[in-house]
């Protein structure tokens, strides 16, 4: 088992936890108190900061709760944290933009992460025919 170092900006974060047989993604929390106003912009800090092994990243995205419950938007849609974002102020941080007037709350769960491994070398080979079965042209939604 892979050991991640991290550190804490908050005493009274909750510390960082898998909910058991339910997921592989962990819940990241907000470090403070935040209020936001429709139409705003905001970095809600998450009160961590991690040591990434060589070759991972985190994947950080909203819970599938965050716009319901908070009315905010991950304005990148993912986030991406690498290895190299690693120093004692290296917090993570949610980009939100808010839709409606909102208030979070200290160490509620805003959205959640995970660990991968960096996706390998890729050589691309250029090719007239890929030889399979159309679905459409439309991804998995099939013809319009």
């Amino acid at each position: 088992m892979e050991k991640i170092r991290i550190k804490y900006f908050c005493k009274d974060l909750e510390k960082l936890a898998y909910i058991d047989g339910k997921s592989d993604w962990i819940d990241l929390r907000a470090a403070e108190d935040v209020e936001m106003k429709a139409g705003e912009f905001r970095l809600i800090p998450l009160g961590i900061a991690m040591e990434l092994p060589k070759g991972y990243e985190a994947h950080v995205i909203p819970r599938s709760s965050t716009f319901k419950n908070f009315g905010i938007l991950q304005t990148n849609s993912m986030g991406l944290i690498d290895e190299s974002y690693c120093g004692d102020n290296d917090q993570w941080f949610m980009p939100a933009y808010a839709v409606r007037d909102t208030v979070i709350h200290k160490n509620d769960r805003i959205c959640q992460f995970r660990i991968m491994k960096h996706q390998p070398a890729l050589e691309f080979e250029e090719t007239l025919v890929l030889g399979h079965e159309d679905r459409g042209g439309h991804g998995s939604t099939g013809r319009q």
